[in-house]
Formats: C-alpha cells, sequence, structure tokens
C-alpha cells in the first residue's frame, strides 16, 4: 500500500514551495493594505483628524486595573454637547474618547440599567420595584472570575439596602435614591456587601474593585435637578479619579440611561477617559450592549445575554 515514490515526493515539495510562494504574496499584501488599515482614524473635538500609532497589535485590548462607570439620566446628546449648561462635560470629552452615535435601548429607565449590567431588558417596560431576575449579570461573573464590583448609590441609606427608595421626597418631590437605577440588587449572585452607598467610594483609588458602578441621587443625576447641578457633582466627586485614571491603568466611562424625548432613537452621550485611550469623536453606533460587552471583554467574561451578539468597542484604544 506504499505509495511514495521519488516523483511523488518531488510533485510533493513542488506544491509545498508553490503554496509558501502564495502565502508570502498574500502576507506582502496584507502588510500593505489590510493591516495598515487596522490603525483607525478619529475627528477629535476641534474638528482636526488624529490617527492612532504605537505598539498595541491591532484588535488587541488593553488590559486595566479599575473600571469605574458612571450613569447619568435622561439627557439627549445634544442637550450635554450642544448646550452651555455642561462645561466640566465639554472638557472631559476634550480628554476622553465620544461616542456621537450611541443609544439607549429602551424607555423608562429601569430597563437601560438591566441592559447595561445584565445585557436584557427582560421585557421591562417600566420602572417596577421591588424585582429579581436570574445570573448572569456583570457583578456576579466578576466576583465568579475572581474579580471584584461594587455598586455604589448616592443616598442608599446603608449597605445591602433592598428597598424601592430611601423615603426622601429632597429631589424636587423624587426620592434621592431610587432602586430603579440599581440594578445589581436585583441579582442573587451580587452579595449585599457589593451594594453601597457612594459615602463609601475610597479615596484612595487604588482600593477600587475591578469595576464599579456609580449612580449619583436623583437630585445630581439630571434626573430631576438641572444639568448644571450634575455636572458639577461630577467635577466635584469623579474628577480626582478622571486624573488618577489615565496613569495608573484605568478607566472611566460617562453615559446616560436614555434620553429624555422617548424617541426611539434614544441618543445619548458616551464617552470613555483614561489610561489607553485615544481621545477624539468616534462616529460608530454603539448601545448599552455594546458597553456591556467592551467591559465583559477587557476582562476575559464571558458574554452576557445580548452582549453576545454586540460589538466589542475596539477603535479607541491607543496603538
Amino acid at each position: 500500500m506504499v505509495r511514495g515514490t521519488r516523483e511523488a515526493t518531488t510533485r510533493r515539495s513542488r506544491a509545498t514551495l508553490m503554496l509558501a510562494s502564495i502565502l508570502l504574496v498574500g502576507l506582502s499584501s496584507c502588510s500593505t493594505s489590510t493591516l495598515g488599515n487596522s490603525t483607525p482614524t478619529n475627528t477629535a473635538n476641534n474638528g482636526a483628524t488624529t490617527s492612532t500609532s504605537g505598539t498595541r497589535p491591532p484588535g488587541k485590548l488593553p488590559r486595566f486595573d479599575h473600571v469605574v462607570v458612571v450613569v447619568e439620566e435622561n439627557q439627549h446628546y445634544d442637550q450635554i454637547m450642544k448646550g452651555t449648561s455642561t462645561p466640566y462635560l465639554h472638557a472631559l470629552a476634550q480628554r476622553g474618547a465620544v461616542f456621537t452615535d450611541a443609544h439607549a435601548v429602551e424607555h423608562p429607565s429601569e430597563p437601560n440599567y438591566l441592559a447595561l449590567f445584565a445585557g436584557a431588558t427582560f421585557g421591562l417596560t417600566s420602572d417596577d420595584c421591588p424585582l429579581s431576575f436570574a445570573p448572569p449579570d456583570l457583578g456576579g461573573e466578576l466576583l465568579a472570575h475572581n474579580l471584584r464590583f461594587i455598586g455604589y448609590s448616592e443616598s442608599l441609606p446603608q449597605t445591602g439596602f433592598t428597598g424601592c427608595d430611601d423615603g426622601s421626597d429632597a429631589a424636587n418631590g423624587d426620592p434621592l435614591y431610587a432602586r430603579k437605577h440599581n440594578p445589581w440588587v436585583a441579582f442573587s449572585d451580587v452579595p449585599a456587601t457589593s451594594n453601597q452607598p457612594f459615602s463609601s467610594f475610597p479615596r484612595d483609588f487604588g482600593q477600587l474593585p475591578t469595576v464599579a458602578f456609580v449612580v449619583p441621587n436623583q437630585l445630581h443625576d439630571m434626573h430631576s435637578g438641572s444639568l448644571e447641578e450634575g455636572d458639577s457633582w461630577l467635577r466635584q466627586h469623579m474628577e480626582p479619579y478622571g486624573q488618577w485614571a489615565p496613569t495608573h491603568h484605568s478607566l472611566l466611562i460617562v453615559t446616560w440611561d436614555e434620553d429624555d424625548v422617548a424617541t426611539e432613537a434614544n441618543h445619548i452621550l458616551t464617552l470613555f477617559l483614561g489610561a489607553h485611550i485615544e481621545p477624539g469623536q468616534y462616529s460608530e453606533t454603539i448601545d448599552h450592549y455594546d458597553v456591556l460587552r467592551t467591559i465583559e471583554a477587557l476582562f476575559g467574561l464571558p458574554f452576557t445575554r445580548q452582549a453576545a451578539s454586540a460589538q466589542t468597542i475596539t477603535d479607541v484604544w491607543q496603538r
């Protein structure tokens, strides 16, 4: 049954050489076209065009020590970026990556928080309370992989609190704390110790968990208070971390739950600031599922529900 003659061996050698030549030509073409196009170009806030450069391989995500996600409320992209009431956010945008075509996925608030944290709205179209849902979710995934998660809610009465609100009406007739803005409390794989008041947010940022969510109260998140109040709160409470993050392998994400006009477009601002970020404006369409998937990808976590069919954000990282 042995048929390997010298002639057959020669034919195989020639075929191998031919295949190698084809591969070399293909790789040469890639080096001048495909790989060259992998360096993204973005438009900076001043209208100039900038290209990223460096040594990070195309598509390779950076590794962060800490990611802080701040969720604001009920403002359309134009109200933040084209108005005059949010000077701090304008300054923050100059230092970070601004997504000009970011969108929420639903109205009202609660399903958007669930989408950002657990990859689904669970069919919810209201702000019902109390609700509970089965894992998976971002917090439980992190903890299962020996990473840390804490959600910090301003005006949360105490660590582990599960009530629907704090019983106040100090936010122009609304409670300051509202559980509808706190998705992690609804999942059994997130312990009570991961549900903390914002007063517990560490001053030593090296003590932050791997991923933290920060939710201002309804007077400071632009829900019941003014844009100016929300902007001022961010400057006071998040700017120190925003200054620290770029030199400490850390990332700040600021996003909104939804716009305030109840349209299908649901156009919101989302921005990334910190280490490994190439500042500028990025025009791809993203939503809460894309942001969730990106956070999961940064830490090698499984993609949760609809995050599995979303897109990882790859073009904002310095290369």
